[in-house]
Formats: structure tokens, sequence, C-alpha cells
């Protein structure tokens, strides 16, 4: 059996905020790690990108973009700030908002945000939710005096989707609330399986085995999303997300186009918020921060077509991650955490930093959890994939459980 090199050895002391799941991949392994969507590029996404490549000797110019995503939200143009993906939009919050008096970090949650405070010089503090409580978020523990916030919704790795009202709470004069939806569009409303057939989860009868070999290469076997509206299925679309409410003094909405539309390099997010907050962070971001290429991909992720698409993407990780969420739940001391909302789960696994090490031996890679402040060495985090590929890990983790 081929070896892999093992990953990267765990922090000596306190978590290591500049891990991320890519440094878990090797070539050869299944990758459950990285939670990027990695299906075919639809045409109406490709050619706008490709197309972009003959205008690269002009300067990027950000109006068609930032109208488009303004559009889609519903809010004025001056609304949006471009990014080269959310975690710029962490660097410009950080920067322009240094004198910021006692920001808090709410984890576990995706830790850039913490990091780019810290590089910044900020004397960060955290809020803990404990896994006792499903990792729900408890707006009593967030400081009062608090006047910068930042909390994850779905939250990384946790996939737990807060209430929008909870968050809401959280709002007030004299705070900047940042809300990370990098994965909102990853969520849907839950419907009744019983009256809707779209949502029901795959029947393991028709999965179609991978064609290569026991390592599939994830996310084979869907076909590209379509042009049609959204099925009966999709629900009601990012039943949480706060990225159209302009009545809440300080919200900023962070969201990313990685995810769903695996733009991982291409570097393409976006702010909603308060035109004169957004003004400040505008002031401290480079010139031409985001590239033509990646403004030709913003726009037309902002279209009604990929609204569409979107909401089929989220219907069919609903069933996928369901379907993941019941096979880990044959496996003993398993144990799958909160309500899982997102495109991956948090699994507690007593002894899962050597299990994350014997998978990699049989070919997968997890992520590890140690990282993320409030978790340690017994989490992983697992990337939803088709069914087929769940099949394969979980009779690999089967295995390993059995030793």
């Amino acid at each position: 059996m081929r070896m892999h090199r093992p990953a990267p050895a765990p922090p000596s002391v306190g978590p290591d905020l500049g891990h991320h799941g890519d440094v878990e991949l090797a070539p050869g392994l299944v990758d459950l790690a990285v939670n990027v969507q990695r299906q075919p590029m639809p045409a109406w996404l490709r050619e706008p990108i490709v197309a972009s490549l003959e205008t690269l000797t002009a300067y990027p110019d950000p109006a068609p973009a930032r109208a488009a995503v303004a559009a889609r939200h519903r809010r004025p143009v001056d609304e949006v700030l471009l990014t080269a993906g959310a975690a710029e939009g962490f660097v410009l919050l950080a920067q322009a908002l240094r004198g910021a008096r006692r920001p808090v970090v709410v984890h576990p949650q995706f830790t850039e945000p913490e990091a780019a405070l810290r590089a910044a010089g900020h004397l960060v503090e955290r809020v803990l939710l404990p896994p006792e409580t499903g990792f729900r978020l408890d707006p009593d523990l967030v400081p009062a005096d608090a006047d910068l916030v930042f909390v994850g919704n779905p939250t990384n790795p946790t996939s737990v989707l807060h209430p929008a009202d909870v968050l809401a709470g959280l709002a007030r004069p004299g705070r900047t609330l940042v809300v990370d939806e990098a994965f909102a569009d990853s969520t849907i409303t839950p419907v009744d399986p019983q009256t809707d057939p779209a949502s029901r989860q795959p029947d393991p009868a028709s999965r179609q085995p991978e064609p290569s070999s026991r390592q599939p290469e994830p996310g084979n076997g869907h076909s590209e999303p379509g042009n049609g509206q959204p099925e009966s299925g999709d629900g009601r679309p990012e039943p949480e997300s706060l990225a159209g409410r302009r009545d809440l003094p300080g919200l900023v909405v962070v969201r990313s186009l990685t995810k769903t539309w695996g733009l991982a390099g291409l570097r393409i997010g976006y702010l909603l918020g308060p035109a004169p907050l957004l003004g400040r962070l505008a002031a401290v971001q480079p010139l031409w921060a985001v590239s033509t290429p990646a403004l030709a991909a913003a726009a037309a992720c902002a279209t009604p077509e990929a609204v569409a698409a979107e909401r089929r993407i989220a219907a069919r990780l609903a069933a996928e991650r369901g379907y993941l969420v019941r096979r880990l739940g044959e496996l003993p001391r398993v144990r799958v955490a909160g309500t899982p909302a997102s495109a991956f789960v948090l699994i507690h696994l007593p002894g899962a930093a050597r299990v994350r090490l014997a998978l990699r031996d049989r070919g997968f890679a997890v992520r590890r959890g140690d990282t993320f402040p409030g978790l340690g060495p017994d989490w992983l985090r697992l990337a939803v994939r088709d069914t087929a590929t769940t099949d394969l890990f979980v009779a690999a983790l089967a295995g390993i459980l059995e030793e």
C-alpha cells in the first residue's frame, strides 16, 4: 500500500491559526479536507472568465461586478466592496478598525479573522462556544462592551447555522458586527422528505460505482448545474442570512464565491455593509485588488441563473450531507457535532489525531480540528462529498476503528 507523507504536526503551544485544510493534501489523497466544491464549471461562468483574458492589458474595472452584486442583494452600490477573497475582507477590517477597544472573535470558527486582527496589533478576546450546547451561539457570552465582534454563519468548522434573529441581536450602535457568510450559499431551509421528493437523501441502491479504483475523484458523477429554476426542494434560500439587512447598525457581512463555484485560485469575495464603513475599508485596500477575471466571475455569479444553480447545489449538498451523517452514525465512538447545515461536518472521535494519520495511509485527507480555538486533538472536519466517496471513506474509517 502506498504510504503518504504525514500531515504537519500540531503546534506545541496554542492553536496554529495559519493552518488550513489545503495543507492536509498530497498527491493521491481523496480530498475531504478542503471545503471547495469540485464540479465542472458551468458555461455561464467559464465563458466570461475566459473572455476576460482578452482584456488584461487594461486595469481592472470593478464597477460592473459591483453593480451586479448590489443588484443581487438589493442594496445600493456603495454598500458593496469587492475583495480578493473573503480573507482580504478580514484584513481590511482589522487594518481599518485599529481603534477598536475590545475586539472579540466567537470560536470555534475560521481562524483568519483572529489572525488578521493579531497581525494588525489588536488584543483579541475569544468567546468559546461549548460542544455541550452543539456550538450554538449564546449572545450572553459576548461582552456587552465589545465594539468589534466576528462570528461565522454557518460556522466553519462546526457547520452550525445560527438563527438570524440571534445574530441580529448582537448588533448595536457603536459596535461593528462582522458575520462571515462564506458558506451561506450552501444552506437551505429544511423541508419534509415525505412531501417533497427533491429533498430526499440519495438512494444507496441508485449509486453508481466510480469507474477508476478505490479512490474516486470527489464530485464525479454530478451533472453540471443547469439553467432552469430552483427545484421544489430548494426551500427558502439562505434561510439565516443577514446579507439583505440594511437596518442593523454596524453590520458587515462577508461573502465568498470560492466554495460553491470552485474558485479558490481566483480569489473573489465581497463585503456588504454601511457605505461610510465600507469607505473606510476601501481606503486601506490596495489599488486594483481584484483581478479582471475575478471581477468577471463575480458578475456572473450574481445573475439569477447563478442564484438558481446555487439553490440546486445546496439541495444536493443537503442530501449528501444527510447521507454522510447517517453513515457516520453507524460507527462506534464517532459523534457528529451539532446539526450540520453546510458543506462539511465536524466529528468528535477519541484518538482522532492518530486516526487522521491512519486515514492518510488509506488514501484520505481530512482536516484536523486542533488548530481551531475551542476544539482539540479529538476533533476532525470532513468535507461533504458524493455518496460513493462517503461509502469508501466510512469503510476505511470503520477498518481503522476495528484495529
